[in-house]
């Protein structure tokens, strides 16, 4: 598998790995360390979120970074099984985030134990469900709860919307590269995913709108995702 390719999607895709740089960036860690309760890069990562959007609530900050590497972990995963079939092994003592990295995060897949390709498995949905779902997004939330205050309903949301956009993303890019095939095997990937209990209710409809919000509103220059459950911002409470 030529992961390299990945790119071609778009940032959020794109994956480094050991055949092309030798070493991760600057401070980051494996995130089998993260999810194993060394909490420091998490908390960086959402000190750095909120430095950058000053939001009233530190929940806010707290969703805004999970968004954004559960749209990393999904985009990777899905991109590999539409372009080739088959998943890399995102072990997460292998797969290196840097948390200073601003958007999108910075990954790097450490194929050392693996030198000639990573090690792979068929990209179906129980496989998809295994390598991003329950590998990685289910001990991140927990890992940020314990940082943050934040509801398992909202992370949930996250992840269910972070899937949803790469799935549009590869339709966009493969509309461009006369690849209706892989727009259709994404499609039927997120479909069965988004009957798994972690994602079910998550999103809703063909267009795939979600039925919670990420709190991104509340940002002082926030606004409304383009999934976003809501027409409007809600009002805030006055004090």
């Amino acid at each position: 598998m030529d992961l390299r390719e990945l790119g071609s999607i778009g940032g959020f895709f794109a994956l480094r790995t050991s055949a092309d740089t030798p070493r991760p960036g600057p401070g980051a860690v494996p995130l089998a360390q993260v999810y194993a309760g060394d909490l420091a890069p998490l908390t960086r990562r959402v000190d750095i979120v909120a430095e950058r959007h000053t939001p009233p609530e530190r929940r806010v900050a707290a969703s805004i970074a999970q968004l954004g590497l559960a749209a990393r972990l999904w985009s990777v995963a899905l991109g590999a099984a539409v372009l080739t079939g088959e998943l890399p092994d995102l072990d997460p003592a292998r797969l290196h985030w840097s948390p200073d990295r601003t958007s999108p995060d910075d990954l790097w897949l450490d194929l050392s134990a693996a030198p000639d390709t990573p090690r792979t498995r068929p990209a179906t949905v129980d496989a998809l469900h295994d390598t991003v779902q329950l590998t990685h997004l289910t001990p991140l939330a927990e890992a940020l709860r314990h940082d943050t205050p934040v509801s398992r309903r909202l992370l949930q949301g996250n992840a269910g919307s972070a899937l949803a956009g790469a799935v549009r993303q590869i339709d966009d890019w493969a509309r461009g590269a006369d690849r209706p095939e892989s727009a259709a095997r994404a499609a039927a990937l997120a479909e069965g995913l988004l009957r798994r209990p972690e994602l079910a209710g998550t999103v809703h409809g063909p267009r795939m709108r979600r039925s919670s919000c990420c709190l991104y509103y509340r940002a002082p220059r926030g606004g409304l995702c383009g999934d976003c459950v809501f027409d409007r911002p809600p009002r805030r409470a006055e004090r």
